[in-house]
């Protein structure tokens, strides 16, 4: 099939006003040529069934009086109506005074059609009338010496009152049609202003415009819905923007660090001839170097959607937070012990959960006094992991910031100890696209933890909610 655009290109190429004003005046042209087709139509209609009736109420009284034995000569009729009584063998017996005493109003075929209950249209020149005449037919008389009563209604009125219909539509729908248009092309104009506007405005704004923004008309039609909506794109598209460049500013910074500190500790080794120390030195920075990119490649595809979990199956997130407890006991400073509930069922990808709850548990490590807990449980329709520490904390106001990327409450404090500032980011991404929530809350009253024998009671509670699996 051929497009539309391909068949008619030069209709793609007009205005989308002038479009419009096309199909529109089009569908008014269409209506009132119908309308006055049907008008025409219908008026002609009714006009000959009313002298129809009329004919037919001269007949069925001319048909009265020769029934009684009696009719008069002329015969009486109202207004131009011609009637004639004709006899078996085709003669005008009788007639009204404008009948023609000597031609029969309808020839024999007409005659037998009309005694069937049609009416016949005849030219006037028939009977020396300048109109042409509707002629009915009826019986009448003894059944011994039947006659046939003719009554025939001049048309030549109809025919005027059609002509001036006709000339007055001719002349009215043009100029209707005309008025309709002009008052179409000013509200339809009225009605792109708008769009105008939103088009103008897109076009003053600029690659680099920050603040600029479409203008939203003063109404509340689809036009205004579609300028704040568009407003709101651009708003998300700046946020997005500003975000891309921090991020990038932030990613060379970081990068930057442990880059300088390798150069430095080639310089010194280069001059020293100390190469056993720097190695060791060299693999530490490496191995920061590596967990930072690959934390960077993670949230660059998160930010391309294009790690959209495939390897999705139903796993036990007990027993997975079991195991990163464990791991990360192993060589810990402080205890990690898990607590975990049976039936903690989740469906999502278990190596991004797992990379979740070792973000969370190794912050938590990083922070702790004494110990750290991991404890999943089943609430609800939910499942819920909490891992739990006996640090300093992060203020309340201080606990959504933190999951902004490269956000550390200390940047002046070592960086080994206060990380990249992209694991919480990472266990934010991650917990969205499972579709759950994470928070950081304050410690509850008995949560398994020592409390300190002196001074307040301090740490985090990092709580992850997904949603659990159905039940197979």
């Amino acid at each position: 099939m051929i497009p539309a655009a391909v068949r008619r290109p030069w209709f793609g190429r007009l205005g989308l006003r002038v479009r419009l004003m096309i199909i529109g005046v089009s569908g008014l042209a269409v209506a009132l040529t119908a309308g006055s087709i049907t008008l025409y139509v219908v008026l002609s209609v009714s006009v000959n069934q009313t002298l129809d009736s009329e004919a037919r109420s001269a007949a069925d009284e001319v048909a009265v009086l020769v029934d009684r034995g009696s009719p008069p000569d002329p015969l009486p009729v109202a207004g131009a109506q011609v009637v004639q009584i004709v006899d078996q063998q085709g003669r005008v017996v009788d007639g009204s005074a404008t009948a023609d005493r000597l031609t029969p109003l309808l020839h024999p075929d007409e005659l037998r059609s009309a005694l069937a209950g049609h009416a016949i249209q005849i030219p006037g020149s028939r009977i020396a009338l300048s109109g042409p005449l509707r002629v009915v037919a009826r019986t009448a008389g003894p059944a011994s010496a039947p006659v046939t009563v003719l009554a025939a209604q001049p048309i030549g009125d109809l025919r005027h009152t059609a002509s001036v219909l006709r000339t007055a539509l001719l002349i009215s729908a043009p100029l209707l049609l005309g008025l309709l248009a002009l008052i179409a092309w000013m509200v339809i104009g009225r009605t792109l202003r708008p769009v105008e506007a939103l088009r103008r405005g897109a076009e003053r704004i600029s690659g680099s415009g920050r603040t600029e923004r479409l203008p939203v008309p003063h109404s509340t039609d689809e036009i205004a819905a579609l300028a704040v909506t568009l407003n709101q794109m651009l708003d998300r598209l700046a946020l997005a923007r500003d975000r891309q460049r921090a991020f990038v500013a932030d990613a060379a910074h970081e990068l930057r660090s442990p880059l300088a500190s390798i150069t430095l500790q080639l310089e010194v080794a280069q001059r020293l001839g100390d190469g056993g120390q720097v190695l060791e030195d060299l693999r530490v920075d490496v191995d920061r170097l590596s967990v930072l990119i690959e934390d960077l490649l993670l949230l660059a595809r998160a930010d391309a959607d294009s790690r959209r979990p495939a390897a999705m199956r139903t796993f036990d997130v007990g027993a997975l937070a079991a195991q990163v407890a464990d791991s990360a006991g192993g060589h810990a400073r402080v205890s990690v012990r898990a607590d975990t509930d049976q039936g903690c069922s989740i469906k999502a990808d278990p190596e991004e959960i797992r990379r979740a709850v070792g973000n969370l548990v190794a912050n938590a490590v990083r922070h702790a006094r004494s110990a750290v807990s991991v404890r999943v449980r089943r609430v609800g329709s939910n499942v819920q992991v909490d891992v739990i520490d006996d640090g300093s904390g992060i203020p309340p106001a201080d606990r959504t910031r933190v999951f902004d990327r490269f956000t550390r409450l200390d940047d002046a404090r070592d960086r080994d100890a206060g990380g990249s500032g992209l694991g919480l980011s990472i266990v934010a991404d991650i917990v969205r696209r499972a579709g759950g929530t994470v928070v950081l809350l304050d410690r509850e009253p008995d949560d398994g933890l020592p409390d300190p024998a002196d001074g307040p009671r301090t740490g985090l509670l990092a709580r992850l909610v997904l949603p659990a699996a159905p039940p197979s």
